[in-house]
């Protein structure tokens, strides 16, 4: 079904809020706050990469913000080699600084869109994307982003996606909106809440778990997980 995403915002708008939120995506510890369970989802895929690829040299954050995930997988594997990629230069300019200051290893910085990457084959060990595959719009963008991940990482390695999913059936997704929006309300009442669901719809366009893992295996992955799901929100993965 053709779905038209002429309302949606455009990569400049996202960009600019991105550059004016900085702060919000520093803080490691609690992770962003409207994501439930930011926290367990970092450490659960940091925790899967280092169990998979305990020996990894070389790391792409892709959506990177300002680092926490990263910063996270370093605490688990040092001195990785860090290419770290987000639309938002000041946000890797936070990133930068914060990695640096954790690795001995050499970092790359990527200012551009996901799905312009041009990535080495057979390069990277691990690949983290946090918060930013629910950007993506069309079916050509999912898998297009997809193949490129598969064929940059290294033979046994592997990708790592925690991020605000959908659901197939409208009534569960009904379900578990209404959940997220409870959830909501506890961080900031009637208004915050509607705050975060307008530019949810204004901004993202995420997919369902089960639609990204039969996409991770038609783009040649050989393994699927789910590490977690509560909500809006899962963490996930595959290994090349």
């Amino acid at each position: 079904m053709h779905k038209d995403y002429s309302r949606k915002a455009t990569n400049e708008e996202i960009k600019t809020r991105f550059d004016n939120d900085v702060e919000r995506f520093s803080n490691l510890e609690s992770g962003q706050q409207t994501t439930i369970d930011a926290p367990l989802t970092m450490e659960l895929c940091t925790g899967a990469a280092e169990c998979v690829n305990p020996n990894a040299k070389e790391l792409l954050d892709i959506g990177c913000g300002a680092g926490n995930y990263t910063l996270k997988m370093l605490s688990k594997i040092p001195n990785l080699n860090c290419t770290l990629n987000d639309l938002s230069l000041p946000m890797l300019e936070r990133a930068r600084k914060r990695v640096s200051a954790q690795t001995t290893g050499k970092i790359t910085i990527i200012q551009d869109d996901m799905r312009n990457l041009n990535l080495r084959d057979n390069h990277f060990d691990i690949i983290l994307a946090a918060a930013t595959f629910h950007h993506l719009r069309t079916d050509a963008d999912w898998e297009l982003v997809f193949s490129k991940v598969y064929r940059a990482l290294k033979p046994g390695g592997s990708i790592w996606i925690s991020d605000l999913i959908a659901h197939d059936s409208v009534v569960i997704d009904n379900l578990f909106r209404n959940h997220y929006g409870a959830y909501l309300e506890t961080l900031g009442g009637e208004a915050y809440k509607q705050k975060v669901f307008d530019y949810i719809e204004y901004e993202d366009t995420p997919r369902s778990i089960n639609y990204q893992l039969a996409l991770l295996q038609k783009v040649g992955f050989s393994t699927t997980e789910i590490l977690h799901k509560n909500s809006y929100f899962a963490a996930f993965g595959a290994i090349k």
